[in-house]
């Protein structure tokens, strides 16, 4: 699926399922899903309320999509990836593959608030080559863990040089005065760097970019994330619009809200839940991998 409407601002509703903060690399939680959907209030509220009356429950104002997900909801389930086709986007982080490429990212090119998205050079290749060596990459977290320290580690980075693959060539570039300079910027709170270690943070860049289709501007409403902080997102709509130029600045505004009390993030949410279910279950039901696949980036 992709937009298609042709008026000069659109607004989006997200949420996610799966984040887990700093512990990106839990075998028990490999991916985030971010969703967004286009609804306007009215709409969202009745799809969320055919869906509350499908489970029939009282008593609070929020429900999950593991609600959804049990086997006698299955038509339920269907019916909501069914309605919502047209108005809804799916994107979806491989945290260790994001890991991956924050090393190559951070410590060989320029870091910018492009990398981790579709504007960024693509390292996928490279990034397969050691996603696999998940020692090396819990280093990599701990050495730029630096905000608590406010000082360079210097034995997370001699464990970091220990373990950096010498069999993976762009890696090759990584020097210690660069990682140091790199660590010393972050500690300096040096802002031209985007957070290391915050997928939302591209997760809404790449959500931006398609709900733009270069053609319009977007204003996000997003569950309440701290990662997403009003100096962040002013430096990611500043980024985008200069990279995209001359087409519109794809990120209009961005407000957090308490998704209990807004259907349009209830709605993403349940969205978010089921994809993040179906993308990591070991058993996948062909007729709801087809539901889904819409939602997905081609």
């Amino acid at each position: 699926m992709h937009p298609t409407s042709s008026s000069a601002s659109v607004e989006i509703a997200c949420d996610e399922s799966g984040f887990s903060g700093s512990n990106l690399l839990d075998p028990e939680s490999p991916v985030i899903t971010h969703a967004s959907v286009d609804l306007d209030v009215p709409e969202a509220a009745e799809l969320v309320a055919v869906l509350l009356s499908r489970f029939r429950r009282r008593g609070t104002t929020e429900y999950k999509s593991n609600l959804l997900l049990r086997p006698e909801q299955r038509p339920a389930l269907e019916w909501f990836l069914t309605t919502l086709r047209g108005h809804a986007h799916v994107h979806v982080i491989d945290k260790t593959s994001y890991v991956a490429g924050r090393v190559i990212e951070l410590l060989v090119d320029e870091p910018s608030y492009g990398d981790g998205t579709r504007l960024a050079r693509d390292h996928g290749e490279d990034v397969a080559r050691f996603r696999d060596r998940t020692d090396f990459l819990d280093a990599f977290l701990t050495m730029t863990r630096t905000k608590r320290l406010r000082l360079l580690d210097h034995a997370a980075i001699d464990r970091f040089f220990a373990l950096l693959p010498a069999d993976v060539p762009v890696l090759r570039e990584v020097t210690r005065a660069r990682v140091e300079g790199v660590l010393l910027r972050l500690i300096d709170d040096d802002r031209s760097i985007p957070p290391p270690l915050e997928p939302m943070v591209p997760a809404v860049a790449d959500t931006v970019l398609f709900w733009s289709a270069g053609q319009r501007s977007v204003a996000v409403v997003h569950d309440e994330q701290s990662a997403l902080t009003r100096g962040r997102m002013a430096r990611l709509g500043a980024y985008l619009a200069e990279a995209v130029a001359p087409a519109p600045p794809p990120l209009l505004s961005l407000k957090q809200v308490d998704s209990r009390h807004d259907p349009r993030v209830q709605a993403a949410d349940f969205l978010a839940g089921i994809a993040r279910w179906l993308a990591t279950d070991p058993t996948p039901v062909p007729a709801l991998t087809e539901l889904l696949d819409p939602y997905l980036p081609v």
